[in-house]
């Protein structure tokens, strides 16, 4: 049965000496599609079937089965992001966090990381992007945080700064010494949890409160998501 399938090749294997199969996030999950000879010189596939390209894959389709590639539609080939080393391996670290947060539930998250790759794509911060996913992904993962009060106390009143360690907003009565962030950072995690990716068209965000909410990410991800990915530590040694 011949179908369309939209999305964005997320892995690709090797498959003999001139053919790979390639991973495709879809709406409706991952898609495993056999690309014949594409890895020759000659072959329309070579450029089309790129890790990342965004694309309608037009595929003989077998349920749960291995498909087979017929053509390639490029929606957008993310070149921005495919020529600069950085961009790479913030989508890299988004794919692979993705890929893992998928595992833990079946609520569809295509279009949150669509979206945040497209945004990147068109020159968004892709720290903040990233960022905003993350915290979206907290709540598949079973850790979500609590946007709405002290994690000590549950006062709703006089919050004065996040710790990840600690795992939240603490309030000036549950204050323990822990580095005060400014509070724009408090408000921004909120609006980083409750906004839709795909309606952002600016970021205005200081270094400083950027800088101390991916601080507080990278802690709390450390401390209570128990993953461990490669293209994070690559991240971070990169920044």
């Amino acid at each position: 049965m011949l179908k369309e399938i939209e999305g964005i090749i997320t892995r690709e294997i090797p498959y003999g000496e001139t053919s790979k199969i390639i991973h495709v996030y879809t709406a409706n999950g991952i898609i495993s599609i056999m690309c014949k000879g594409a890895k020759q010189l000659k072959s329309p596939f070579r450029a089309t079937t790129l890790k990342f390209t965004y694309g309608k894959f037009n595929v003989y389709y077998k349920e749960n089965k291995l498909s087979t590639l017929k053509s390639v539609d490029i929606i957008n080939p993310l070149s921005k992001i495919k020529n600069d080393i950085t961009l790479l391996s913030y989508i890299n670290y988004i794919t692979e966090l993705t890929m893992q947060v998928i595992k833990q539930t079946t609520d569809n998250l295509y279009e949150d990381y669509l979206n945040a790759i497209l945004k990147i794509e068109n020159n968004l911060d892709p720290l903040v992007i990233t960022n905003i996913l993350e915290i979206k992904y907290l709540d598949y993962l079973g850790v979500g945080l609590n946007l709405d009060s002290c994690v000590s106390c549950g006062s709703k009143a006089n919050i004065i700064t996040i710790d990840g360690d600690r795992g939240g907003y603490i309030c000036s009565k549950c204050y323990q010494q822990e580095l005060i962030v400014d509070k724009k950072a408090i408000e921004l995690l909120r609006m980083y949890y409750y906004v839709d990716i795909k309606s952002i068209s600016k970021l205005k965000i200081s270094d400083k409160v950027k800088n101390e909410i991916n601080y507080f990410l990278n802690t709390y991800y450390d401390r209570y998501t128990g993953l461990y990915l490669k293209s994070k530590d690559f991240l971070k040694k990169l920044l």
